[in-house]
């Protein structure tokens, strides 16, 4: 009888152990967000005495090798990057995509009348940056109308990217159309990369436009509604000391400081703001 017990024991105890171990087994971790390993030749990009001294000083903010290790850019790819302004990441996205890839600097077309006079200078100076070729290879601008913006033939870019530009489109009510641009421009499988300034979460509309800030769950909504998947987050631009709650907005922070001078130090103390970082892909 004891042996009878024991052979019909036997296999339940096997399955319960196997269930325990499988239990205490460590589950597979979420999909890593993409390696932060910078790219020897990005670093030399980044490490370049071409850059804006005055540019360099912010890299401890904007973390320019992490980030762009973060969005998977590699140096072979056709990159776009929306409304680069003063090109700040131009100085390294060019330069590093030269010989085997290819730069576009999305800017406001200037030909089309009555826009605010900094689009006007930002074109001129961008066209006239890209003109030095041995600093910035076959780097080209694609014009646009902000109104209806289209950023080059479908499905001819490997990564679009963006940097502290969303919020100004949530402001002006033309984000849906600036999402779906980017997915149409992209290769099945290519990358949106965003970085904006972060609110707490809830914050409302209103205060968003007024503010310069925007929600993740914002962002996410307007990516995921042009098609995008959410495929990872990073907090390399993360910013604690940022309260996102400033009398004049994110302006109020650096490089902008739109604050009293006697109250210089406490912004200064505080560095620019907090920032989300988000990839997604176009399936």
């Amino acid at each position: 009888m004891k042996r009878l017990l024991l052979a019909a024991l036997v296999p339940a105890l096997l399955v319960v152990n196997a269930d325990a171990l499988a239990q205490a087994k460590p589950k597979p971790a979420a999909k890593a967000a993409a390696s932060t390993a910078v790219d020897p030749a990005l670093k030399t990009a980044i490490a370049s005495t071409t850059r804006d001294p005055k540019n360099v000083l912010r890299d401890q903010y904007r973390h320019p090798g992490e980030t762009l290790a973060f969005f998977g850019v590699k140096p072979t790819q056709t990159v776009i990057e929306i409304t680069p302004g003063g090109g700040w990441y131009t100085e390294i996205l060019a330069p590093y995509l030269k010989d085997g890839g290819q730069y576009v600097a999305a800017m406001y077309d200037p030909a089309i009348a009555n826009q605010p006079q900094y689009r006007y200078r930002q074109s001129e100076a961008m066209t006239k940056r890209l003109a030095d070729t041995g600093v910035y290879g076959k780097a080209k601008v694609q014009n646009f109308d902000p109104k209806a913006p289209n950023f080059g033939p479908a499905g001819s870019a490997d990564v679009v990217l963006t940097f502290r530009n969303a919020h100004n489109w949530v402001d002006d009510g033309t984000a849906d159309a600036y999402f779906k641009a980017f997915f149409d421009v992209l290769k099945p499988g290519g990358t949106l990369g965003v970085v904006d300034h972060r609110a707490k979460p809830g914050t409302d509309l209103e205060k968003m436009k007024t503010s310069g800030y925007l929600t993740e769950a914002l962002v996410i909504e307007l990516a995921q509604k042009a098609g995008f998947k959410l495929e990872a987050k990073s907090e390399v631009n993360a910013n604690a000391k940022d309260t996102a709650d400033h009398p004049k907005g994110v302006w109020t922070l650096p490089p902008t400081n739109q604050h009293d001078a006697a109250d210089d130090a406490k912004y200064k103390a505080i560095g620019e703001s907090d920032r989300m970082t988000l990839r997604f892909v176009k399936p």
